[in-house]
């Protein structure tokens, strides 16, 4: 049996990335999509493990010092990060894991993880990119060039990532990300499990 792959998926807001995972798992795409964890207290009508999984700042912080958290970042006073355990527990069990994370925790994913796949999804174009963002009719023209700003220092860094998709054609991003697990199922430090099975049973 394979080991599953670890696809980081980032990209900056507005490019679709979000989209992109939901047409993927819609139209048959397999993976285990990890949930993350934070410390703000949970919304009406969302449940612990779902969105996310809610823990106390203490459980939090007993959770760092003891390495069980992949990527962290802070938020409104409040801690978000990926647990461990879910997801090495997959991909031991040989499922492919995606997190959708900020290019600043992808990079301590890489830190941590170095046979973790980093995906990053690219806009056509920066215009494009801007069009977006106003038709989605729910920011101010401040906030819209904040985002701007900060999609161009994203896209500075997309060329330390491993594959980059460009999300113009949305069936074409899709097929894309499948082609990538495609081949990093194929890889060799994925298939070590498999060359020791063959030589177990060598005649």
């Amino acid at each position: 049996m394979s080991k599953g792959s670890l696809i980081v998926f980032s990209g900056p807001s507005g490019c679709g990335k979000g989209t992109v995972l939901k047409e993927f798992f819609a139209s048959g795409g397999e993976a285990f999509y990890s949930v993350s964890a934070t410390t703000r207290a949970p919304r009406p009508g969302e449940e612990d493990g779902v969105q996310y999984y809610f823990l106390t700042r203490e459980a939090f912080e007993e959770k760092l010092s003891n390495d069980e958290i992949l990527e962290h970042t802070t938020y409104c006073g409040n801690y978000y990060g990926t647990p461990r355990g879910p997801v090495y527990e997959r991909l031991e069990r040989g499922e492919n894991v995606i997190l959708e994370i900020e290019v600043e925790g992808a990079f301590q994913i890489r830190e941590k993880c170095p046979e973790a796949v980093l995906v990053f999804v690219m806009p056509p174009s920066l215009s494009e990119l801007r069009s977006r963002l106003v038709g989605r009719h729910t920011e101010d023209e401040e906030t819209i060039n904040r985002r701007m700003e900060a999609a161009r220092r994203e896209v500075q860094m997309a060329s330390q990532y491993d594959y980059i998709i460009v999300n113009d054609v949305l069936e074409e991003a899709v097929e894309e990300l499948k082609t990538i697990l495609r081949a990093e199922s194929l890889r060799t430090s994925n298939r070590k499990k498999f060359i020791d099975e063959v030589l177990q049973y060598d005649a």
